[in-house]
């Protein structure tokens, strides 16, 4: 229950920590729980997309604040990790300076432009996505996501996290147990969106996977490892994926 908790605390701005308090030692798990997290970042979304059609807003509206609630729902958390993710990568020239590009707070030229990007593609492909294919994109992109802790180390040491904290490998018990989280986070939004529908849905599932890997193995290579922004920028790209390729295919 603690590491859940600490999921909630971690990655959601509500007051989850006014339950009761958390060892720090539970942070480190914090990822393994991403997928479920998934369930209220990705419903909040989809619920304000549906919630404010439903109320007449327009539709270019209604994607607009669907993306701001979650915003502010996480903080920009992982906005904040793709744009030093892509300031890091961008402008870093060594594995030394690309880290330090990336724990830097100031926002650079390659950040500012991927985020910009980043929204103005997410933004205008929610105007054809229903509010049930929002949220399973939302949950099966942390679920390829969550997978970066198993595959690398951590490529600074625990004094260099920005949060303090460094996130534990997995073992293959950890595999099996995390291979079932992913699965029930995505079981019922996929069923929701087979109820409505949507289940060709299901053939682009594995598509935030294959970026996740390529992803992990261009972080390999530049760094070594992992880093929290890199988990954040993850997710985006991950999820982003799901949204370009349901213009296609769907």
């Amino acid at each position: 229950m603690d590491k859940f908790l600490a999921s909630l605390i971690f990655f959601t701005r509500m007051p989850w920590w006014r339950l009761r308090s958390v060892p720090k030692a539970a942070f480190e798990h914090v990822v393994d729980y991403w997928p479920i997290i998934g369930w209220l970042t990705g419903g909040v979304m989809a619920a304000v997309l549906w919630g404010a059609t439903q109320l007449g807003c327009p539709l270019p509206v209604a994607a607009l604040l669907a993306i701001g609630a979650r915003m502010l729902l996480t903080g920009a958390l992982h906005e904040d990790g793709l744009a030093d993710f892509c300031d890091g990568f961008g402008g870093g020239t060594s594995r030394a300076r690309t880290l330090d590009i990336m724990k830097d707070s100031h926002i650079g030229t390659y950040g500012t432009l991927g985020l910009v990007l980043y929204l103005a593609l997410l933004w205008t492909c929610m105007l054809t996505v229903a509010a049930p294919a929002v949220l399973l994109f939302d949950v099966s992109a942390k679920c390829a996501a969550s997978l970066i802790t198993g595959q690398l180390p951590y490529a600074r040491e625990a004094g260099g996290a920005k949060n303090g904290v460094v996130y534990v490998g997995r073992s293959w018990q950890g595999w099996l147990l995390h291979a079932m989280r992913c699965v029930l986070a995505m079981a019922l939004p996929l069923a929701l969106c087979v109820y409505v529908g949507l289940g060709d849905i299901v053939y682009l599932l594995p598509l935030p996977f294959v970026v996740e890997l390529l992803l992990m193995l261009w972080m390999r290579h530049r760094l070594g490892g992992y880093t929290g922004d890199c988990c954040g920028a993850l997710f985006l790209l991950c999820e982003l994926s799901l949204y370009l390729a349901a213009q296609f295919f769907m």
